[in-house]
């Protein structure tokens, strides 16, 4: 028995704004081209092919693209503002459930991130408006056995990064893309941004955060990407 048995109960399903009872990581079958490319991808470790650009901000194996591609399970959740809650879970002392108006109360940011696909697309020149990870630690104050942190999904889905990662400077829960509201397609109406990973560790349409001491591998993860997921070093794969 580990100290973070006392939060199993923090990774059963709930009940998704249009999608039913979901259970995280399980029965949550890809049904999107795409998704099912990225499984078949994972199993046979493909590397894509080698590319020469003359960006010093794109990481290798990438190709720069000027629109931003739509990747998903093949569920997209509608989640309506009047019903969007994110709830703050797990080892930390002061847990913490925002609904819309208490989230936008909070201290709000604006970076300028690219982001990377594993799929080996690069989209440059994004400026993200949301709330720092960092101000959001400051309030929840987790505690000192803290080293994991798991990123729950309104489709099902899951993925897990290192606590030194979601409080990275530019980390950010983001509601805001080029001065747009995050659409349904791409996460909206909140989705996490983690510019310096692959960006299927930046889950959309997030409804809980879970802070642990303990690692806990998400969906991607189980099924053989990476567990760190570092662009620059090309962490695609285990």
């Amino acid at each position: 028995m580990t100290a973070d048995d006392r939060f199993d109960a923090l990774f059963s399903g709930r009940r998704g704004s249009v999608l039913g009872d979901h259970v995280e990581n399980k029965d949550t079958a890809p049904t999107s081209s795409a998704a099912k490319a990225k499984i078949k991808a994972a199993a046979e470790q493909r590397q894509p092919p080698r590319r020469h650009h003359n960006h010093r901000r794109v990481p290798p194996g990438q190709e720069v693209v000027d629109t931003w591609p739509v990747l998903d399970l093949g569920h997209q959740p509608l989640v309506p503002k009047s019903q969007w809650t994110l709830d703050i879970k797990g080892a930390v002392a002061l847990p913490l459930s925002l609904d819309w108006n208490a989230f936008h109360g909070l201290s709000q940011s604006r970076i300028d991130a690219d982001i990377h696909c594993v799929t080996a697309w690069s989209l440059l020149n994004n400026v993200w408006e949301g709330v720092r990870t960092r101000d959001l630690i400051a309030r929840i104050q987790p505690d000192d056995s803290v080293r994991h942190v798991i990123f729950h999904a309104h489709d099902g889905y899951r993925t897990n990064v290192t606590m030194a990662r979601f409080q990275a400077e530019n980390a950010l829960l983001a509601h805001t893309w080029n001065g747009t509201e995050i659409s349904r397609e791409h996460g909206g109406p909140v989705r996490v941004v983690l510019p310096d990973l692959y960006f299927w560790k930046s889950a959309k349409w997030v409804r809980q955060i879970t802070f642990l001491a303990d690692d806990v591998k998400g969906y991607w993860e189980v099924l053989g990407y990476h567990n760190e997921g570092d662009p620059w070093r090309e962490e695609r794969y285990e």
